[in-house]
Formats: C-alpha cells, sequence, structure tokens
C-alpha cells in the first residue's frame, strides 16, 4: 500500500538498528494531489525544511486524527485496548507517567518542568516553569533545559513500558520557547522496547553524595554508558591522566568562588532544606540529603550547607582518583541542552541498573570562564554541559517532588 499524508502531519524516520525514532519532522509540503511522496518536510532536530524520499524505515502519523470511538478492553497499567488496537490512557496512568518523569533529578532539585497532556492527540508537551529557574547560578537557563530534558527522558522511558511508541519534538513551536518538547504516542510498541528496558531504574535513581569505593568501571561498563549518550546524540567521555586533575582544580576553584558569592548563596538558601525547616518539604535539597563534609580526597563535592557548620554532620574521606565524566556536544544551543539532559539521564539510568552511584559536579558550568577550559581540547565536542561523577557506592536518598497535580494539567 503507498505511503500517503497530508500537510501537518509528522514523518518518523526509525533507527533500523534499535527501532527507536531517529528522526522526524512536519510535512509542509506535497508534491502530489493524491499525498504519495515525495515531501517537503520541516525536521525538528535542524528547523530546515528538505525535500524527502521516504525509505523502508519511515512511517506516517497522522496529526489531529482522532480514533473512532469503539468499545473498549482494560489494558496494562490501567490503559483502555480499542479492537483496532489503539489504546486510550486514563488519567490514573497519565498522572503514574508524569509521576515517573519528574523523579529525574535537576539542579539543586528546582523541578524546573510543568507537563500538559491532551486526550484527544494523544500528545504530553513539557514546558519550562520558572518557578524552577535559579536567576544567579543559571542565567542561561541551560541547567533549566537540562533539567527538563531528564524529565522528558523518564517520561520517554515510563511511556515505552506503558506499552507506547512515541514521537518526540524538541522545541516544536518557535513562537513558544517555554514549549521544550512534545511526546506523541503514535501507536502500541512493538518488538523493540528501547528504552522501556531502562524503567527499573526510574524510582531507584539517586544522587548520592557519599565516598565511593577506590574501583575501577569495568570496560563494558564504560561503554554501555558512552553508547547511553550517543543514542542523544552527545558524546561521553570518561576524564583521564591531566585532563581529570584540571577539572578537578576547576570544581575546586568554582566552588570556592560559590561560597562567597552572594548571589549564588542566595539560590542555594532557595533550595536547600534545613531539618526544621517549616517551608512545604515538596522541592529543594534537604539536609539529610547533603552528605558528609569532605575530610580528605580530590571529589569537588558542593557544599550544601553553604560553608556553614550542621551539629551532627559527619566527615568522610573520598576518592583520589574520581571517575569523572563529560558530556558534550559541537554547539550551544537550548535544544542541545535538552539533549543533553535526556542524555544524562539515560547514563544515569544505565549506570543505575550497572550497580553504579553518582553525583554532580557542575560548579565549573556555572562561571563563564571557568567552562570552556573543562572541555578536552583533543575533541571536536567543544561546548560541556554536564560533569557526571561516577562510582561504587552507597545510593542517595531520595528527595522530595512536587505532587503530581501542581505540574500535570489534563486537557480533553
Amino acid at each position: 500500500m503507498s505511503m500517503r499524508a497530508h500537510v501537518g502531519d509528522q514523518l518518523i524516520v526509525e533507527s533500523p538498528t534499535t527501532g527507536a525514532t531517529e528522526r522526524d519532522g512536519e510535512i509542509v509540503g506535497l508534491h502530489h494531489d493524491d499525498g504519495t511522496p515525495p515531501y517537503d518536510v520541516r525536521w525538528s532536530d535542524s528547523d530546515q525544511t528538505t525535500l524527502v524520499f521516504p525509505g523502508p524505515d519511515a512511517h506516517i502519523h497522522p496529526t489531529g486524527d482522532e480514533p473512532e470511538p469503539q468499545r473498549e478492553e482494560t489494558g496494562r497499567h490501567g490503559s483502555a485496548t480499542t479492537h483496532s488496537g489503539a489504546r486510550s490512557l486514563s488519567e490514573a496512568v497519565v498522572m503514574s507517567l508524569v509521576e515517573d518523569a519528574t523523579a529525574a533529578p535537576s539542579m539543586h532539585n528546582a523541578q524546573p518542568w510543568r507537563f500538559e497532556y491532551s486526550r484527544r492527540s494523544r500528545v504530553f508537551r513539557l514546558r519550562a516553569d520558572l518557578r524552577g529557574a535559579l536567576p544567579h547560578t543559571d542565567p542561561e537557563l541551560r541547567a533549566l533545559h537540562i533539567g527538563c530534558g531528564a524529565a522528558l527522558m523518564n517520561l520517554r522511558v515510563a511511556v515505552a513500558h506503558e506499552g507506547w511508541e512515541a514521537a518526540t519534538r524538541l522545541l516544536p513551536d518557535p513562537v513558544d520557547p517555554m514549549l521544550l518538547a512534545s511526546v506523541t504516542l503514535t501507536r502500541p510498541l512493538g518488538d523493540e522496547a528501547d528504552p522501556a528496558a531502562l524503567y527499573p531504574a526510574v524510582r531507584t535513581r539517586h544522587t548520592s553524595r557519599y565516598p565511593f569505593a577506590e574501583t575501577e568501571i569495568p570496560a563494558p561498563v564504560r561503554n554501555a554508558l558512552v553508547d547511553a549518550a550517543h543514542r542523544e546524540h552527545v558524546s561521553l567521555s570518561f576524564v583521564s591522566g591531566w585532563h581529570l586533575q584540571y577539572v578537578v582544580d576547576l570544581a575546586l576553584e568554582a566552588e570556592a568562588r560559590n561560597l562567597t558569592d552572594a548571589g549564588v548563596a542566595a539560590d542555594l538558601a532557595r533550595f536547600t532544606r534545613a531539618t526544621d525547616d517549616t517551608r512545604p518539604a515538596t522541592e529543594g535539597v534537604p539536609e539529610y540529603a547533603f552528605g558528609p563534609r569532605r575530610r580528605v580526597g580530590k571529589v569537588p563535592v558542593r557544599d550544601f550547607a553553604g560553608g556553614k557548620s550542621i551539629p551532627g554532620r559527619p566527615a568522610a574521606d573520598f576518592e583520589t582518583f574520581p571517575h569523572l565524566v563529560l558530556l558534550s556536544t559541537s554547539r550551544d544551543r537550548p535544544v542541545d541542552w535538552l539533549r543533553t539532559g535526556q542524555a544524562v539521564e539515560r547514563v544515569l539510568l544505565r549506570a543505575t541498573l550497572a550497580g553504579l552511584s553518582a553525583s554532580f559536579v557542575t560548579q565549573a558550568l556555572e562561571w563563564h570562564d571557568l567552562r570552556w577550559p573543562l572541555r578536552d581540547p583533543t575533541s571536536a565536542m567543544a561546548h560541556v554541559h554536564m560533569v557526571l561523577r561516577l562510582g561504587y557506592g552507597p545510593r542517595g536518598r531520595q528527595t522530595p517532588r512536587r505532587p503530581v497535580h501542581d505540574v500535570l494539567d489534563i486537557e480533553p
């Protein structure tokens, strides 16, 4: 049967090896009245329009089409399954998917995201929530985009676990910069369940600010983490040799600056919680998650106490040679930040399944003059967006999240 499309439909190109969406775009022009190829397609990853002759790895997703009402049966996890194979999502399932998404990490656990779900079109929309902005620490909103990208990755994993294939578009509306992404449920999941295999780690992944063992990470695990980032078009590299010491020194310099900068201190005070704090425990980093003070070692752990003494907080010896990884791209645009966020979370989920713990070493990224030198000068990836510390050690404790009803709107 010939492929047929209408203007406004989505063209989805899948990876021939994984079956995951490799590229997608909006059909903005037809060359035949009957809707057969070729098409003029505006690609979501570049916003450029090209003439496309779709291959066997491509399919059309009609936008705006609403399934005919049919008798429903209960599918897994409470979804409704029609006799045509299409399923709608119950409110409980939508809320559960968003709850999975919000298990993602974000800078200072600021949770800079908001979700909308359209029942009619089966589309999730991810928006930036400026309640989670850090005006002094993150003036360009790079960390906000990365946090939202991590939540987007969790949503993609949860949607696949629920049994759906989905088309993800980054920055789908140029005139609405706070609309960061859309996730359209296209059809029931096929044989290839990626990234559903990552789902067991969604609720168990927690940032750990404790010492890790001086143990090598096996090569197969390293390779799996590199591949995880690559699947989101982001480069991951393990830092070693002189470059490791340089990255550590930059982070320590940034940490020292943070302790004496009033603006950074204001951001930190807003998103940290003392044991006797009377504010609602729905965001930020609580005192129990600060971790111990660094007594010795070269790990540049962030001091969430802001240099203040906390009674009963222990000190500990951290690693001499920490395992640090850089996540980088060749460009430095909001779309690259969103991709990095997805890569960060995919890497963290994969690391969790491999028994690794992780924490963030973002201090140098927060200072313009320190961020550029972080890069590996021998790499073509000029822009570092994230530094992660990995290792075998205690799992971190769960930090609070806003209730789902506070971050989700469901439309008819």
